[in-house]
Parts: structure tokens; sequence; C-alpha cells
């Protein structure tokens, strides 16, 4: 069912479109100087890479190479490009190399590539999973033209499974799938044409063998199997398709983008007081398989960054969730991982105590940091006296409330201020607090007088 046209591919609208650089790079001549150039294909898996790869070889004067980075070396691209020179000089033709999960090519091997690519030998189909800026070097990717592929939407996926069904080179009408089954594997597939194509495939030899199994024993539940026919066809249902396929797909992969994506999500939700999305963010990272240690410390680092002093409990519930977890582990982590995420996410906001020590590093690296005031430098070392260290130190515990009205900061920052509280949660009480303790260090008086 690959499609062996542009015109054939679908849920790709936005690179197929009439004068779109796909469609010229198919329709482009193979000569040397005006040939295509070498293109990047980026995108999820079962969206098209590998057929694009393959419409874009079937331009009249071109061969088709295929490797794939998992198995193939320096020594592999060097003859690649060497049959390349051989065609070019002998029959006219251009190569294009499809270079599957370039991602995985070592920093040399992509290197290799450089010269053919470069005087356009070879016209490079490259494929990858995983963000090009961060997997492959800037030299190739600059000498390239970046397509990115998107996720297929469900009204394509269904589109492609219809086409499966009546298509000679697919089902070739001898199936009819109810509703119910395609909607499920449309939801199952994970916007994945090519699980979608394989779970109908499945499904299809179940229900075959479902019907072929009702026809011959009389027993109601078989007759029932065996009347499952649709003007003729044998019907493929939901329940066949369950039994072909259990679980979703999930987009997930610990290294790249979506690592980051998917967490990013996570963090932005707790951040947005919306704990159903956090869970949901969670879930993903669960089922993916992501490294528990990862999402704890995301947990805890959340519970200071965004919560802070407006409920000083959300880090110790965060700590706590990620001792429990290191010490009970996955599957069951998840409980007090999910009992965190809630806490966090219905909890008030302030990124005040985060903002306010930003600040103080911005000063101390622009050079605004001032010496120690001689009353607070260290005075118990021998000699430190008679440098004044530690002269005219009011101890707070011998004031009123334990304030003492000296000063603490370098003198050239006098007045500075970082701490600026929120009005949100427990902080709300904390802008009334340093007012108190402001002017108990104004109003301070001698606590011997």
């Amino acid at each position: 069912m690959r499609p062996r046209a542009l015109d054939e591919v679908v849920g790709q609208d936005h690179l197929t479109f009439p004068g779109s650089p796909l469609r010229q790079l198919v329709e482009a001549s193979s000569d040397a100087t005006t040939g295509p150039a070498s293109v990047m294909l980026w995108g999820p898996p079962g969206v098209g890479k590998t057929t694009l790869a393959h419409v874009i070889s079937h331009a009249e004067g071109r061969s088709f190479v295929e490797l794939s980075a998992i198995t193939a070396g320096v020594r592999d691209v060097r003859q690649v490009v060497e049959s390349a020179r051989q065609e070019r000089e002998l029959h006219g033709r251009t190569t294009v190399l499809f270079l599957d999960e370039i991602h995985r090519f070592t920093k040399a091997q992509q290197d290799a590539l450089l010269p053919a690519v470069e005087n356009r030998l070879v016209v490079l189909v490259a494929a990858t999973t995983e963000n090009p800026s961060f997997s492959v070097i800037a030299p190739l990717l600059s000498r390239s033209l970046l397509l990115t592929l998107r996720p297929l939407d469900d009204a394509a996926v269904s589109g492609l499974l219809e086409r499966a069904i009546d298509d000679p080179r697919g089902l070739a009408g001898e199936f009819a799938l109810t509703d119910d089954a395609r909607d499920m594997i449309v939801r199952v597939s994970g916007a994945d044409a090519r699980r979608s194509l394989t779970i109908l495939e499945a499904a299809a030899g179940i229900a075959r063998a479902r019907t072929a199994a009702g026809a011959g024993d009389p027993s109601e539940a078989a007759a029932d199997a065996f009347a499952a026919r649709s003007d003729g066809r044998l019907t493929v249902t939901e329940d066949d398709v369950s039994e072909a396929s259990a679980e979703a797909v999930i987009r997930y992969d610990r290294d790249g983008d979506q690592h980051y994506d998917v967490v990013s999500a996570f963090i932005k939700s707790i951040r947005g007081s919306d704990p159903d999305a956090a869970l949901h963010y969670l879930a993903r990272m669960i089922v993916a398989g992501e490294d528990p240690r990862f999402i704890c410390r995301r947990v805890v680092i959340s519970a200071s960054e965004d919560i802070g002093m407006a409920d000083p409990h959300a880090l110790t519930i965060a700590v706590s969730a990620h001792q429990a977890v290191e010490r009970i582990g996955m599957p069951e982590g998840r409980i007090p991982l999910a009992q965190a995420v809630v806490y966090l996410a219905t909890a008030p906001k302030s990124n005040a105590s985060y903002r306010a020590l930003d600040a103080a590093i911005a000063d101390v690296k622009q050079g605004r940091a001032g010496q120690v005031p001689f009353h607070l430098r260290d005075a118990h070392y021998p000699g430190a006296q008679a440098l004044g260290h530690g002269e005219g130190y009011l101890y707070s515990h011998d004031w009123p409330y334990g304030v003492s009205p000296q000063s603490y900061l370098p003198e050239s920052l006098t007045g500075s201020v970082y701490y600026r509280p929120t009005p949100n949660g427990a902080e709300a009480r904390m802008a009334d607090r340093l007012g108190s303790l402001e002017a108990l260090r104004r109003d301070g008086r001698d606590p011997q007088g």
C-alpha cells in the first residue's frame, strides 16, 4: 500500500501542494548542476518518510540506493559514492541515497557524505525521527532542504484504512470494516500509518479465522460469527481489532525533543494549576518508560521554582515523593508521584524566592558584591580581632523578638531589595512580616538600656 506517486501521499498537504519544494524535488532534472538538492525528512514513525524517498527516486534518470544508519558505516557510504560516480559517468543517472535513521550516524560518518552532497554527486534523502538540529552536523544540514512531516490526523489514517480495504494491493474488497473497528484502529495506531495497516491486516486475519471456525461449527456463537458478513464480505469488528492490538503507541523518545516537549508540558501544567493535564503528561512519561528519577527531580524543582513560599509544604511533599519512589520503586512509585503532582498543581503559586536569588546572582556577576561588613566577618581565628573583624556585631538574640538594628548587606548594596513576596497563599502574610522586621531593625533599642 506504499504510495507510488506524490498525489497518493496523505496527511502532508503542507509539503505536497503544487509548486512546493518537495514537488519540485520530485520533478527536478537529473542534470548534475541543476538537479535536486539533498533533503532531510524529519517526523515521527509511520508518516511517510520512506515513502517520500521512494517517490523522489522514481523520477526519470535516477537510481536508488537505500542504507540504514544502524548497520552502515563509512565504508558503505564510500562504496555508494563511488558507484554514484560511475552511474553518472557511464549512464548519466543521478543516484538517490536514502539514509534511514541518520541521527545514528557519528560525526565522522556524516562528514564522509559532505563532498558527495556538496557537488550533488548523490541526492541524499535522509530520514530521522529526532530533531536534526540536535542530531545532524551543521555543514550537512545547511546543504540540505529540511522538510518536517506532521503526525497524521484521524481523517488521514481513516482514509488510508478505507483505501487499503478496497485497493487490489490491500485487502481487495474482501473485507468490510465497521465504524467502531475503524475508529479503534485510528485511536491505537498513534498517527502511524504503517502501524494502522499492520493492525488492519492482523485484524482481518482474525476475522477470517473466526468466520472459518463458524462455518464448520453449528453452535449459536459460531453461527453468529459466520453471519458476520457485509454484502458478501467478511466483517472486521472492534473485537478483532482489540485482539490484534492491545495498547496504543506512545510517541516519546527519552533522548530527543519529544522527551523535552512532554516534560515541558508537564511542568507548565503544574505551573498553570491544571492537575488533569499534569497527570496526563506524567502518565505519558511513565508509560513511555521515562527514568522515574528524572521525573522526581523535575517535581522537586517545580515545588521551589513555581510554588515556593506560597506553600512551603510543597517542597517537603515533593522530596518525600522522591524518596518514596527511590525506596519502593516502580510501578508502585507512581502513586506517591501522583499525589505530589496533584498537590503541586493545586497549590498557590509563587516564584518570588527564585526570582530573588536570580536578581542577587545578577548583581554579583555584574560586580555589585561589595566588601563583607567588618562586624559580620569571622572573628574566631587568631589575629582576626586585631583586624577589626566582628567589631560592633550585635547578637540578635540579645534584642527584643531576636531582631537587632544592624545592617547586613555590603555598604555598596544598602537598600537593595531582592525578595518581593506575592499575595498568593502563605506568602501573602510575608509582606506584613517583612514590614514588621524592618520596623524592629529601624526602631531597635539597646537591650541594656
